[in-house]
Parts: structure tokens; sequence; C-alpha cells
């Protein structure tokens, strides 16, 4: 890789702006699919409370991220590194999948808060107000996709990760150290 330090993506690797909205990204989905295992599996603790009361702020921050992570690959799609054949059209399926549910699983509880008539403030802004009026149409979409679309999106950042490390140690190719910002080996 030429220089690793460019804004841009480039084919040798992802640059700056990608990477750092990758990785931030990935931890704060640790955090959030911690507090929902923290939930099912320890519920009325003080760790579940910790982790849980962070939930609805980073899910909306993820909400922003993803969107401002779509533009930022749209703007570099040319650029960045492409597998060609079947693994190349497999990991754009995988991406377009991964993609599609970080948009919907934060987009569907924030549609669920709305109906609900709770409001919703971010960080102390206000996004929407709570008028205390409840509409079925909108809160039922959450009540039954969210956590189902959120354990799905687990199971596929799970194959994400299993899909690198094969990469990476299996068939010793460069599609780890696209995200990674190390060399490329020659």
């Amino acid at each position: 890789m030429s220089n690793t330090n460019t804004i841009w993506d480039r084919p040798s690797g992802y640059g700056l702006v990608s990477r750092a909205l990758h990785w931030l990204m990935a931890l704060l989905f640790i955090w959030q699919f911690a507090s929902a295992l923290l939930r099912v599996a320890a519920k009325d603790t003080a760790i579940y409370s910790i982790f849980w009361s962070a939930h609805y702020q980073l899910g909306f921050t993820l909400l922003v991220l993803v969107l401002l992570r779509g533009a930022w690959g749209l703007l570099n799609l040319s650029r960045r590194p492409h597998k060609s054949g079947h693994v190349g059209k497999l990991a754009a399926l995988g991406h377009i999948v991964i993609y599609g549910l970080m948009f919907a699983v934060p987009a569907l509880a924030l549609l669920r808060t709305y109906g609900s008539g709770r409001g919703f403030s971010f960080l102390g802004i206000q996004i929407f107000e709570q008028t205390g009026v409840q509409n079925a149409a909108l809160t039922a979409p959450g009540s039954a996709l969210h956590g189902l679309l959120g354990w799905a999106l687990l199971a596929v950042i799970v194959g994400h990760v299993m899909m690198a490390f094969i990469h990476h140690f299996a068939l010793r190719d460069d599609t780890l150290r696209y995200m990674t910002g190390r060399k490329a080996l020659d």
C-alpha cells in the first residue's frame, strides 16, 4: 500500500475516513450487542443498567454513522478495493445485506419510538416531541422486526468477521489489511 494516511479509498486499501467509520461503528455495535445480550441474560443487574442506558443514544448514533458511511462509500465507489468473479459478487451482496440491516435496525427502533408517542432526544437535542398519542401502524413494524433483524445483523457481522479471518489466515490475501491500514503483502 502506498500511503495509508490518505482520506480517500484506493484499490490497495481503505482511506482514513472509511477505516475510522468502520472501527468506530464496530465498537458501538459491540456495545449494542452486549446490551442486548445482557437484556436477555442478566436483566435487573447493574452491568445491564450501565449498558442499556446508552442503547437508544448509541442506536441513533449508529443510524447517523451508517448514513455518513454509505454516502462516503458512494463517493469512493470507483476507488475502493474490489474482488473479481464470484468472490467479488458475494462480497458485494454481503455488504449490501450488512448496510441494509445497519440502517433498518435503528430506523425501525426510531419509528417504534415515534409511533409510541414517547418522543426522543439525542444528546439533549429534541429529534421529535412527546405526543402521548400511540400509533400502532408505526409501532408494529419496530416491535415485530427490530429485535429479530438485530440478531440477524449480529449473525451477518459474525460471518463478516469470520470471512475477514479466512481471507487473512487461510487465503493469505490482503482483504483484512485493506481495513487495518497495514501494508499489502508483496
